[in-house]
């Protein structure tokens, strides 16, 4: 969303913005309906309080004199006396019953505000989780962080303290305008003249504090990405000497920020101070003609006690709006922000009619597959190639050519542009996605453990499984003995992204994560690179066992590890141009032949699986 060039186009977005958020509140109208009803006893009793002190003042003021006002009059069998405490105790009363409607309706939008923000921040962070990789490839976590985090917390706080209590000025407005024009419609009028110039003045200026709030949210989401590629990255930044390169670009930014929040904190003073001078200027325009009338004997000067403390306030909701100007603005800003997301589409979802997946048997199909990441750029041009239950398939080919995105589209974080993957005869998108993934485990490069004790990370992602699968699933791992040395074994819990545990034990670690969840298909992407020798034959010898009956794809650069498998498919320059067992393939003397002969160093091409690699 760009910046808004007309009224209109500003209503649309808040109206845009507000679709968004009614279903939430709908879901509040008990608390809704209570919060107008405390509202609108709370402007009705503040309706009441000047006429307390107009009768106290009619009465010092006419007490010797024969003729008495109106209001007076209808008192006039009460004793003067009593009738001053009377109205001394009705003032209190007054002000107490306000208070106490005041205090409902602050309490019951607090939990108003709270209550929807609290289920947009969850609908927010479900939707991220649902959109597809290729949103998450080009998005930036930070900033996202500061839309699910910050952008939320400044609209639920907006809301409370600035948003809702506006409406209930704007009641007390429209309340207090009808008094004052049925007290006298001559100096109502009066006191009207300045809405025209208060309403050029919000237009004019409301649209610059938009502009310079949202600008400012931006390079907030700015620094928080800064923020978090330093942090995330930290060994890194520290080993390149990076800190000044990270300063510079965070400081930028910060500085930025400052400026947009300086504009926008002046462009709102200058409203709060606009719409003071209009008040001042309604006020004496009303003092001066009531005064003349008053004069000429057409107003009881009384009178003016009610109609100057209803003018004071009814135009308090215009001072209200410039002084919390800037933060509706921010806010407003913030609701876009948070719109943008929402309305994002995910590339990939269910299909209307997904049912969910039966249990597989493992046969596995790619049918003239044509898919690229970027339009322009293709990957993949109707390749196709099948796997059958049961069978292990080893993925090769030099760096870049797309031999993850094949596991990629399998678990269909990407959909292909053409053609079809199968399992089992059947297309995966007639299927739900949670249903489909749920029955494929998978082991990448790049272990990713989270907060929570050893138990819980290896036990993720699986359904009613107790201590003993998962001690079975970490004995197949090779991981059970290590995990029983730690100071409490499973219960051991791991620091974040598990860095206390060296990456060969954090791969054995997501091994069995895979082995627990007992799924008919494996992928393994990568699994034992960076690993030393000993790691490696540890975790490779959990590979076999966990791959025994189950139909395994695995993306390698390590030829010996390839070699292990019941088929290879060579893949160059986006499609399959050797396929066959390793012996055979060895035979072919090709691309592959000539990779595995730099790999073992050996001029010597036998036929054969190389020694030392068990089948």
């Amino acid at each position: 969303m760009g910046r808004p060039k007309t009224v209109n186009d500003s209503f649309s977005r808040f109206r845009q913005v507000m679709r968004h958020f009614t279903p939430e509140l709908r879901k509040e109208k008990p608390l809704i309906a209570g919060s107008m009803v405390a509202l609108l006893l709370s402007v009705a009793f503040r309706l009441l309080e000047p006429w307390p002190l107009k009768l106290v003042l009619d009465q010092a003021l006419t007490w010797d004199q024969p003729q008495k006002t109106e209001l007076l009059e209808r008192f006039s069998h009460i004793n003067p006396t009593t009738l001053l405490a009377l109205t001394a105790m009705s003032l209190v009363v007054i002000v107490a019953l306000r208070a106490t409607s005041d205090y409902c309706k602050t309490v019951s939008f607090a939990l108003i505000g709270n209550r929807v923000m609290t289920r947009i921040r969850g609908k927010l962070y479900r939707h991220l989780q649902s959109l597809s990789l290729s949103f998450h490839d080009k998005a930036r976590s930070g900033d996202l962080l500061v839309r699910m985090i910050g952008d939320i917390k400044l609209m639920r706080d907006v809301a409370v303290s600035a948003l809702l209590p506006l409406m209930g000025s704007v009641l007390v407005l429209v309340g207090m305008v009808s008094v004052m024009f049925a007290v006298n419609w001559e100096l109502a009028l009066l006191s009207m003249i300045v809405v025209p110039l208060f309403a050029l003045s919000t237009v004019h200026l409301g649209r610059r504090i938009h502009s310079a709030a949202r600008k400012q949210r931006q390079r907030e989401g700015a620094m928080a990405v800064t923020a978090s590629e330093a942090i995330a990255s930290v060994k890194v930044v520290q080993a390149l000497s990076l800190e000044s390169h990270f300063d510079k670009s965070f400081s930028k930014e910060n500085k930025r920020s400052l400026s947009e929040g300086v504009k926008t904190r002046r462009l709102a003073a200058r409203l709060e101070r606009t719409t003071d001078i209009l008040t001042a200027v309604a006020m004496a325009s009303v003092l001066w003609y009531g005064a003349k009338l008053a004069i000429a004997g057409e107003l009881q000067a009384t009178a003016l006690v009610p109609f100057a403390f209803y003018l004071k306030l009814a135009f308090r909701p215009m001072q209200d709006f410039a002084k919390y100007a800037g933060r509706l603005a921010k806010a407003t800003a913030a609701g876009e922000r948070i719109v943008e997301l929402l309305e994002e589409t995910p590339d990939v979802q269910d299909a209307p009619d997904a049912e969910e997946a039966p249990p597989f048997r493992g046969k596995l199909q790619f049918s003239d597959i044509t898919f690229g990441y970027e339009p322009a750029v293709c990957v993949y041009d109707n390749l196709s190639f099948t796997v059958e239950a049961g069978q292990f398939v080893s993925i090769v080919g030099d760096s870049g050519v797309g031999k993850s995105t094949l596991l990629s589209l399998l678990l269909r974080l990407y959909d292909p542009q053409e053609g079809q993957i199968r399992i089992d005869e059947q297309d995966t998108r007639q299927w739900t996605l949670a249903s489909l993934r749920g029955q494929i485990s998978v082991v990448l490069q790049d272990t990713i453990l989270f907060a929570g004790n050893v138990y819980e990370n290896v036990a993720l992602g699986a359904t009613d499984v107790g201590l003993e699968e998962i001690v079975e699933a970490a004995k197949l791992a090779n991981a059970h003995d290590f995990i029983e040395s730690l100071p409490q074994g499973y219960e051991t819990m791991l620091g974040e992204r598990a860095v206390n545990l060296s990456h060969g034990q954090r791969q054995r670690l997501a091994i069995a994560r895979a082995a627990v969840r007992n799924a008919p298909f494996l992928l393994l992407d990568e699994p034992t690179t960076g690993l030393d020798e000993k790691n490696e034959r540890e975790v490779r010898a959990s590979l076999k066992r966990l791959a025994a009956g189950r139909t395994t794809l695995l993306v390698t650069h390590d030829l010996l590890q390839a070699a292990d498998a019941d088929e290879i498919l060579y893949i160059e320059s986006g499609c399959i141009c050797e396929t066959g067992s390793h012996d055979e393939l060895v035979r072919l003397a090709g691309r592959y032949a000539e990779l595995y002969h730099l790999q073992t160093n050996n001029g010597n091409l036998t036929q054969g699986k190389p020694h030392g690699i068990s089948t």
